[in-house]
């Protein structure tokens, strides 16, 4: 009793003769205008400078991990009084905040420690493509600022079939051999972004950039490979869908640039020779189809390949090179009109062509 009775006076010396410390070159203890603590209490050397031997004499419950506190100067005076604490510098001092730290897992945060405790188990893919929802009162968590280390999971439990999970785990504290410990409750499931329909769409329409919106839906809500927005636009639908729908790869195909009983432009090409005439599409197809066109001076039936929107060029005729937008007419002759070409030119009319008929009326013309 008598040696703690003489190590309190001995303190409280050290704290009431501000002026003889000044003498003796020892800085005179000096009230805080601001303070952070790691702690759940406050001490007296977190509130004072040159607190002495009194430092750790606890003063205050320390604020709510993250939050911040103030304290009238008149009243910390009067706490410190009361643990035999006098002889404070306050200057002009009317208040001094308290601010206790912590460390703050976003919801975010604790969504990606989920999908990555739960990725490629369970039947799961990247951790990327697994949307959690929390259990309502999930929100972010505050941890004591010494707990710095990772989440590490220590238990985990998954139903495939309802996508519930419950997950436990630890956060390492550097200043303590137990770990913090946190349990997450909810759902997991797998997702993919595929584009969606933002209106009803025909068979007809070409997709346009309004048309579609990117949207992460259910793996198991889409059957088949999904199309992006990017792969949809400037696509058409194989069938009608309605607005909402999401789209896969097999619900699109390549626009038709002919439709059938189109007016159409037939084309023959070979090198030196470029004809057009006039005709009808009997099936509707998309470029590099193969349809039937009617020429509608010979009424006969050709088979061509679609090349451009509303053109199609006859089999057998040159392809190496996309043929330039034709205009449409009987026929045309490039280079000079020589007897042999000009029949050529009417026999194409007249009737449907094979590669070894243009190699002999080219002959002939030569």
């Amino acid at each position: 009793m008598m040696r703690k009775t003489i190590t309190t006076l001995a303190a409280l010396l050290a704290l009431s003769a501000p002026a003889c410390a000044a003498d003796d070159g020892i800085a005179p203890p000096t009230l805080r205008a601001s303070i952070t603590v790691t702690s759940d209490v406050v001490r007296v050397g977190d509130l004072i400078d040159n607190a002495g031997s009194a430092a750790q004499i606890p003063v205050y419950r320390s604020p709510d991990l993250g939050t911040t506190g103030a304290l009238p100067v008149a009243n910390v005076l009067s706490v410190l009084r009361a643990k035999q604490v006098i002889g404070v510098m306050t200057g002009d001092l009317k208040e001094v905040t308290v601010t206790r730290l912590a460390r703050t897992l976003a919801n975010k945060d604790l969504e990606l420690a989920v999908a990555s405790a739960l990725e490629r188990r369970f039947g799961l893919g990247d951790a990327a493509n697994i949307t959690v929802t929390f259990d309502r009162g999930v929100s972010d968590v505050r941890l004591d600022a010494s707990n710095t280390g990772a989440l590490q999971a220590t238990a985990t439990r998954y139903d495939a079939r309802s996508g519930r999970f419950d997950l436990s785990f630890e956060i390492n504290n550097e200043n303590s051999l137990a770990p913090a410990r946190l349990r997450l409750t909810g759902t997991a499931i797998e997702t993919v972004e595929v584009a969606v329909l933002t209106r009803d769409i025909d068979r007809t329409e070409m997709l346009k950039s309004s048309d579609v919106t990117p949207e992460r839906r259910p793996k198991a809500d889409v059957q088949g490979e999904a199309a992006s927005r990017e792969r949809a636009v400037g696509m058409q639908l194989r069938h009608p869908m309605r607005a909402g729908t999401p789209i896969r790869v097999a619900d699109i195909a390549k626009p038709d640039l002919v439709q059938r009983d189109q007016n159409v432009t037939i084309i023959y090409q070979v090198p030196g020779l470029y004809l057009t005439t006039r005709g009808k599409a009997v099936d509707s197809g998309s470029e590099g189809d193969t349809v039937s066109v009617l020429n509608m001076q010979s009424k006969r039936t050709l088979q061509g390949i679609v090349t451009g929107r509303g053109q199609v060029t006859v089999q057998g005729a040159s392809q190496s090179a996309p043929a330039a937008p034709a205009v449409e007419q009987t026929s045309s002759l490039k280079r000079e009109e020589t007897p042999a070409a000009a029949a050529l030119a009417q026999s194409l009319i007249q009737a449907p062509v094979s590669p070894t008929q243009i190699a002999q009326a080219q002959a002939k013309s030569e």
